[in-house]
């Protein structure tokens, strides 16, 4: 009978132990979650109206570029671009989403690009595309976010 209560009570000191784990601090749980998220991914795309009803992720920010793409060709391409450098069939543009709704847009040109005005073309973006639909920011964690993304918008179609 001895050597049973005596094991029960080895049993009973040993499974203590489980009991003692270290419960992580706030800023420990908070360092590990913000190495696990991927920083260069948003949640949510940004977004229009027109794409808002798509619930697939990669179809709504297809929807986004190809909505983006077809306002800005449609307000640079007929007059302005396509007249001062008729050489030019399409241009890359970095726009910038803001978390405030606000678009900005700037050309983008190679390095050693000297054939066009940066800052006339630069300025002609700035007049003309003015007045676009309301977008609706990328979200990453509920949170409205910048972002930033290079389009490749044609100017005029090849012949």
């Amino acid at each position: 009978m001895k050597k049973i209560s005596l094991l029960l009570v080895v049993v009973f000191f040993q499974s203590c132990q489980y009991f003692e784990k270290q419960i992580p601090s706030e800023k420990e749980l908070l360092e590990k979650q913000l190495k696990e998220i991927n920083w260069k991914e948003v949640d949510e795309y940004p977004s229009v109206g027109d794409c808002d009803s798509l619930t697939d992720k990669e179809a709504r920010k297809q929807c986004f570029f190809d909505f983006l793409k077809t306002k800005i060709q449609e307000k640079i391409g007929v007059d302005s671009l396509s007249i001062l450098y008729p050489e030019l069939d399409t241009i890359e543009v970095r726009v910038t989403v803001n978390p405030d709704k606000t678009m900005s847009f700037e050309p983008q040109f190679p390095q050693d690009s000297v054939v066009y005005d940066k800052v006339k073309i630069d300025s002609i973006l700035k007049v003309k595309l003015v007045d676009l639909p309301q977008v609706n920011p990328a979200v990453k964690r509920g949170i409205p976010v910048k972002t930033q993304f290079i389009l490749p918008v044609i100017i005029k179609a090849q012949k």
